[in-house]
């Protein structure tokens, strides 16, 4: 995957913007996965995300759920993590498929777990800790 830009965010108010931005840039049928350890901030790039479509609700990991939906922004957000699948045709079974290529943006959690049934023209977003402490680094290949 061709890295296109990298983006080092300090704190909270610059992922915020980063997270606006993004949703500015999403379409109807975007799926924009995003990669990292635990803790370097997914659900909350993500919250961003649904605040730039409009969304008013409190968004939070669906760990236990797989798939959240967020219907009410200018955009239907489908917020996946996808930890805790341990064969991606699981997803199948839960109509990843329709989401994928429905009337929304899905954003996706630990998407390396099913990197191989994602759409090609899924977004990747790689977050990795900086080099001091509490920084984050956005590698994205969009």
């Amino acid at each position: 995957m061709e890295i296109k830009r990298t983006l080092e965010i300090k704190n909270e108010e610059e992922t915020r913007r980063f997270g606006l931005s993004l949703a500015e840039e999403l379409a109807v049928g975007d799926v924009v996965a995003l990669i990292g350890d635990l803790g370097t901030g997914k659900t909350a790039l993500t919250r961003y995300i649904a605040e730039g479509l409009g969304i008013k609700a409190r968004v939070n990991s669906p760990t236990f759920t797989i798939v959240k939906e967020y219907r009410q922004g200018r955009i239907p957000l489908f917020h996946f993590d996808v930890y805790r699948i341990s064969d991606p045709e699981e997803l199948f079974n839960i109509g990843a498929e329709e989401y994928f290529y429905g009337d929304g943006v899905c954003v996706v959690e630990w998407a390396d777990l099913i990197e191989e049934i994602l759409p090609e023209n899924t977004r990747y977003i790689y977050i990795e800790y900086g080099d001091k402490e509490g920084e984050r680094i956005y590698k994205c290949s969009f």
